[in-house]
């Protein structure tokens, strides 16, 4: 009987671990995929844009690139990003989009806002089903930052 339970144990922290490591490799996939575009320079077409009318998703506003690019018409940029009517924000044109993602400091921690929620819901497996509390502990305090850091940025 012994053996069935240490058994049960090892199966237990290895399936939260599991779980665990899933959220925090998906919320590392989700935040990848914006903020490659606002961290790695490259040959992106920079930009900024003042916003003109918000949808219930998005917002839209005239784009003037940085550089010698062609001005384009009916770009996007989320709607959480962006500040109020009016405001003109700097942002990357997201290769073979009409979507634009807000850069600096502000689009930056906005980018990793998924990987925030990952540590903040993987910290939760790592206290209860692994029993690690001071990982957890920083995992959420991790998470937590991030996710404050961001909307302190976007005010």
């Amino acid at each position: 009987m012994a053996s069935v339970n240490i058994v049960l144990l090892h199966g237990r922290r290895v399936l939260m671990g599991a779980i665990a490591l899933l959220l925090l490799v998906a919320g590392s996939w989700a935040s990848w995929d914006s903020a490659r575009h606002v961290l790695l320079g490259g040959d992106r077409e920079r930009g900024t844009i003042t916003v003109a009318a918000c949808g219930d998703d998005t917002c839209t506003g005239p784009y003037v690139p940085d550089d010698s690019a062609p001005a384009r018409t009916g770009l996007t940029i989320e709607k959480s990003v962006a500040v109020e009517k009016g405001a003109v924000l700097a942002v990357v044109l997201k290769p073979g989009t009409k979507e634009l993602i807000r850069t600096g400091p502000a689009g930056a921690l906005h980018a990793w806002l998924p990987l925030a929620g990952a540590l903040l819901l993987a910290s939760v497996l790592v206290a209860g089903g692994l029993a690690l509390p001071k990982v957890a502990g920083a995992m959420a305090v991790a998470g937590g930052a991030i996710t404050l850091a961001t909307f302190t940025a976007l005010l």
